[in-house]
């Protein structure tokens, strides 16, 4: 007798990019410290030195179960974002926010709406639930705020932004948000996923967390893993309104965050210096790989997070290659863009090594211009 629900086997489900131990077994490398890492957007510069103290403050107190409502860290996070303490939640990543934002307002025979090379883990997330997941084309690989709008019908549930998007690392405007923001109908619920959006200068960054004020059903996700460098500890947090807070809090598994995590972020929270010299590292490798790539006559997309979409061919042949080499990026056939390979924006010496290794690949004839 089947016991299980027959749907879940054709499920899709997200491949995360390998850890260096692993690449390095499969290829028969002795030293790992030899292999750049470049496929999964982490932060080149390491972990927040003030969250690596705190880490090694509280790791003799590992036996005891964490704090299950995250208060200090919401309390600071509240205090800095100027909200309530009652609209901040914190994740195991902000990948749980996005599941718990799922299981509130999704069932079979809803549908959410999102641009067609968002975050894939939007379309899994609704499709866990039997909803529909309707993929609007990008323009410029850009979200079409219009085609979006007018995808929504009396099913929809969910709209997800990201902003920054990955894979594309195209941000949207104030201005444009805040139309967009003036015409969603009511009974959708709005879901920012700024993941990237620390990376931005300050005054770059728009301000969504204006309408989880001003009207319901408007999720804010933001997470300490990129620009804080704490991807290892996985701790995400969501700002949205009081009842909004209150129905995710439902859903929410019991001390869902490591007491590791919360010191580490509660810590970097304090660490300006770092997250300001992240964001030059960024700014500097975005510049060297758009001069390095136009140089080598290679297609790519203009980014503004710690990533480049890239055109080199047949973008599996090339990340293989350039796993041989020592170098790992993200192929993102997964996408839709089978020609093409996501870099993360690492040190300098990472990204010499990363363009050395693709001009080797280019004489050998397997990067395509």
């Amino acid at each position: 007798m089947q016991i299980e629900n027959e749907w879940i086997a054709d499920l899709g489900y997200y491949e995360p990019g390998k850890p260096i131990e692993e690449v390095a077994r499969e290829l028969g490398f002795d030293c790992v410290d030899e292999i750049c890492k470049l496929a999964s957007n982490e932060n080149s510069l390491g972990p927040s030195p003030l969250a690596v103290k705190a880490m090694k403050q509280v790791a003799g107190k590992m036996h005891f179960y964490p704090d299950g409502g995250s208060h200090y860290l919401r309390e600071k996070l509240a205090t800095q974002l100027r909200v309530h303490l009652e609209e901040v939640i914190v994740g195991n990543g902000s990948n749980e926010l996005l599941e718990m934002i799922a299981s509130v307002y999704l069932s079979k025979g809803m549908n959410i709406v999102m641009a067609d090379r968002a975050f894939v883990v939007y379309r899994l997330a609704a499709a866990a639930r039997q909803a529909v997941a309707k993929a609007v084309p990008m323009k410029a690989y850009r979200h079409d705020l219009d085609a979006m709008l007018d995808a929504i019908d009396e099913q929809t549930r969910i709209v997800f932004i990201a902003n920054p998007n990955n894979p594309t690392g195209t941000v949207l405007e104030a201005e444009e948000l805040d139309g967009f923001m003036r015409r969603v109908p009511d009974h959708v619920a709005v879901v920012f996923d700024e993941a990237y959006i620390e990376l931005l200068a300050p005054e770059e960054q728009p301000d969504m967390i204006q309408y989880v004020r001003s009207r319901p059903h408007v999720y804010v996700l933001r997470t300490f893993s990129k620009a804080y460098g704490l991807a290892g500890l996985r701790v995400g947090y969501g700002i949205a309104g009081k009842r909004e807070i209150e129905l995710l809090n439902r859903v929410r598994q019991p001390f869902n965050v490591n007491a590791m995590g919360q010191a580490a972020a509660l810590a970097a929270l304090d660490d300006v210096a770092h997250v300001e010299k992240t964001r030059l590292m960024v700014k500097e490798g975005l510049a060297f790989l758009e001069q390095s790539f136009g140089e080598m006559k290679l297609e790519y997309v203009p980014s503004r997070a710690n990533f480049m979409l890239v055109k080199v061919g047949e973008g599996r042949r090339v990340f293989e290659a350039l796993q041989r080499k020592k170098v790992i990026v993200r192929p993102v056939a997964g996408y839709a863009m089978p020609e093409w390979i996501r870099v993360t924006v690492g040190t300098a010496h990472e990204n010499k090594r990363l363009i050395h290794a693709m001009k080797e690949l280019m004489q050998e004839g397997i990067i395509l211009t």
